[in-house]
């Protein structure tokens, strides 16, 4: 239990039987225990205010909801078929999502076509995913209906929330085989195209279990609050998987009221103590940025249970800017919880415990380039600074040499391993890549292997992620993290968007060479609203190639200043290092300032 929590200890209560395997399990002993709880809360925000309007669900009406919405889809499709959720977030994404669930088929969680930027990654999922039914919602029908008309796309449209309770029945729904698929998890596209993890009933339980032990929910009643996309992992887990398990409240918001006003998630987990909470670190330097006093007027952040930070690697800086922008409303130091996961493992696989001070470590640059994590000084200028992602919980995790398959000593750099009840069954329709990346064997330890291709190292029991194996920059035999490089670049001059760039290898044909030699390139976004003196393309290469070439020793073969929201990111907001490298070598930015050396 957080130490700062004693004062406010949520309540405990008693979790849900060990023998229950799915989620539509659960929702039924919740709403035959507790029918009158509140299950899921959507905070709605159509107008400029913090709180909003809020359409809560108790856990009776999650049960009836879902039970006829899943009969609707049985009488639609053959159990096994896959069932597309193109639903806005709220409560209607929740039903659809558990109703696909119970109805024996498999869910496919995706997102409206109007999401701005995704439109041919919506498409290229449908066309992979080959739903025979697609869920919405009356508010977003007319839309995706034309979208599915666009694409030639024709699977079955359900409008869940037009489906009467009188559908539910008495209709008992199928048993359902807890090793069988319940979801297809599309990957976020950071490095390739997407693609569609099974997730087993069994797989999202076990996950759900293991998270909620890491952050201090398996025992105390803690209320999940969440805006990340359902579509994303870490949402579906976090913001429905995890309550539905534990039987607690989750209280939802849309993304994108987020963004307008990032306090209304901050008025969200001080209006319910005992919160949990997600984000990336873009989110948390956001809040710190923009937020005014006027915004934080009434606050209470001092109960505050568990602030999770799923990027990769975390910054300790971020946690650090975050806490000094909220520590005079109660926000507690011990709260900020460092994770690491991926789809391919549901989602979760370590995490630092709340209530413990951050476990922060300084890196030599260098070392760290050769493969070894060497700690040095905090101040010293070769420092790479990065935040333990605790320790692994229900799964066993190793840092493997992906050359060779063997384990490493502790304290060397090299591919994360993951094994456990959360590992999820492949990638469908691709027996290749599912022998690559799930069916991998480590020397005389028994079963299989997840392989994540992400980089990371084992320090005093503590995970910390380095980066990722296909984004690393290797130039003349040296490792160089493009986030690293990243950093070093948006610091160089103040014309560069933070979050907004990528780094990236590009060939260079080297003449006489059997192979192409690999250099690097840096594409940035200005930052809006800048007039055209104070982002001079040419200025601003030259601050960071200067930067990078000082801090990393690397000769960028360009540097590119883009306006803004032309820099690729995948749905789940991370930058598409992979696709703005496509785009670069295509010739798609056509821009005046290449920084050609």
């Amino acid at each position: 239990m957080p130490a700062h929590a004693l004062p406010h200890a949520p309540g405990t209560s008693p979790a849900a039987p060990d023998h229950l395997a799915t989620l539509p399990a659960h929702v039924a002993h919740w709403a035959r225990r507790t029918p009158g709880r509140r299950a899921f809360v959507f905070a709605d925000h159509p107008s400029p205010g913090l709180r909003g309007s809020h359409r809560t669900l108790t856990w009776q009406r999650v049960d009836v909801r879902t039970r006829a919405v899943a009969a609707r889809i049985a009488d639609t499709v053959a159990p096994g078929e896959r069932v597309a959720l193109l639903s806005p977030q709220g409560t209607e994404y929740v039903i659809g999502f558990l109703a696909a669930l119970t109805a024996g088929t498999v869910a496919v969680p995706l997102f409206t076509p109007d999401l701005p930027g995704h439109a041919d990654r919506l498409a290229g999922v449908l066309a992979d995913a080959r739903p025979s039914a697609v869920l919405t919602t009356s508010a977003a029908a007319g839309t995706v209906r034309a979208f599915l008309e666009a694409h030639d796309l024709r699977p079955r449209l359900i409008v869940t929330d037009l489906v009467p309770d009188e559908e539910a029945g008495d209709r008992q729904p199928p048993v359902l085989d807890e090793q069988a698929t319940a979801y297809l998890q599309y990957t976020s596209g950071s490095t390739r195209f997407p693609a569609g993890v099974e997730i087993s009933h069994a797989n999202v339980v076990a996950n759900a279990r293991q998270a909620l032990a890491a952050y201090g929910a398996d025992t105390l009643r803690l209320t999940m609050v969440g805006w990340l996309p359902l579509y994303h992992d870490m949402g579906l887990v976090l913001s429905v998987a995890a309550p539905v398990v534990r039987g607690l409240l989750s209280v939802l918001m849309d993304p994108v009221a987020f963004l307008q006003r990032p306090a209304r998630w901050l008025r969200l987990l001080s209006d319910h103590p005992g919160a949990l909470s997600a984000a990336p670190n873009f989110a948390y330097d956001y809040c710190a940025a923009v937020v005014t006093d006027e915004d934080k007027a009434g606050l209470r952040l001092d109960r505050v249970a568990a602030l999770a930070n799923g990027s990769e690697p975390v910054r300790p800086e971020t946690a650090d800017r975050f806490h000094a922008a909220f520590a005079g409303l109660g926000l507690p130091a011990d709260v900020h919880c460092p994770s690491y996961g991926l789809a391919e493992a549901t989602v979760f696989v370590s995490a630092h415990r709340p209530g413990q001070p951050l476990r922060r470590y300084a890196l030599d640059r260098e070392a760290l380039a050769a493969g070894k994590a060497l700690p040095v000084a905090p101040g010293d200028p070769a420092a790479v600074l990065l935040a333990a992602c605790g320790e692994p919980v229900g799964q066993r995790v190793r840092i493997v040499d992906p050359a060779t398959a063997t384990v490493l000593p502790t304290g060397e750099v090299g591919e994360i391993w993951v094994q456990g009840p959360n590992t999820g069954r492949g990638y469908a329709g691709s027996e290749r890549q599912t022998r690559e990346t799930f069916h991998a064997r480590l020397g005389r330890l028994p079963g299989h292997w997840l392989r994540t291709g992400d980089l990371g190292t084992m320090l005093d029991g503590q995970l910390l992620v380095t980066g990722r194996l296909k984004d690393l920059i290797i130039v003349d035999g040296r490792n160089h993290y493009p986030q690293d490089v990243e950093g070093t670049a948006q610091a160089a001059h103040p014309a560069i968007r933070p979050d907004r760039l990528a780094a990236f290898a590009v060939p260079v044909p080297v003449t006489g060479a059997v192979i192409a030699a690999e250099s690097a390139v840096v594409v940035a976004e200005h930052a809006r609203g800048l007039p055209p003196q104070a982002r001079d393309p040419e200025e601003v290469a030259a601050a960071v190639r200067a930067a990078v070439s000082a801090r990393h020793g690397l000769r960028l073969a360009a540097v590119l200043l883009v306006p803004p929201g032309t820099v690729p990111r995948t749905s789940s907001g991370k930058v598409s290092r992979t696709l703005a490298r496509a785009r670069y070598l295509s010739g798609s930015y056509e821009f005046p300032e290449r920084g050609t050396s």
